[in-house]
């Protein structure tokens, strides 16, 4: 649980830029890319990641500019990374505008739970990692090159060699 808006920004900057990393090497076809009949595409996962970030924060109230639940998932890879860099930077910006680090003991009710705001910061980081990770097993299986992330990739590990 974060107890400063500071503390959250500095770890958030760093996860959205990793973030950014990989969705900028995202291609449209890729974008297709599935694990398993029935289950998100590669394409959706990103946008859920874009989403996710007004659904969840808004149930907290804070209010920001950024893609809603349920808009559809655009076929441009690059559109998908350009909104995940504004709803972000909005995200952040209305952090620090709307919050202060006692907002962040502020409980509200999210997913059937009381949860504090800073907890809510902790979900939605972990959420972004979470999955990332499995963006980066999708990005493998479809041909593409996985940047590092808390490292080299293998392809950027072989490339020191």
């Amino acid at each position: 649980m974060y107890r400063t808006i500071e503390e959250f920004v500095n770890m958030w900057n760093h996860e959205a830029n990793s973030t950014r990393k990989v969705l900028e090497a995202l291609t449209d076809v890729s974008l297709h890319q599935e694990v398993a009949q029935g289950h998100r595409t590669l394409g959706e996962l990103a946008w859920h990641i874009v989403t996710s970030l007004h659904e969840l924060m808004s149930k907290t109230g804070l209010t920001f500019d950024a893609a809603g639940q349920g808009s559809p998932v655009p076929s441009s890879a690059k559109e998908i990374a350009n909104s995940f860099l504004q709803s972000s930077g909005a995200m952040i910006a209305a952090l620090k505008e709307q919050w202060t680090d006692d907002s962040l003991r502020e409980v509200k009710p999210i997913h059937g739970e009381q949860w504090p705001n800073g907890l809510t910061l902790f979900i939605l980081h972990c959420h972004l990692i979470h999955h990332r990770g499995q963006m980066t097993v999708l990005m493998r299986q479809a041909g593409l090159k996985v940047p590092g992330v808390y490292g080299p990739s293998l392809e950027e590990w072989q490339g020191m060699a």
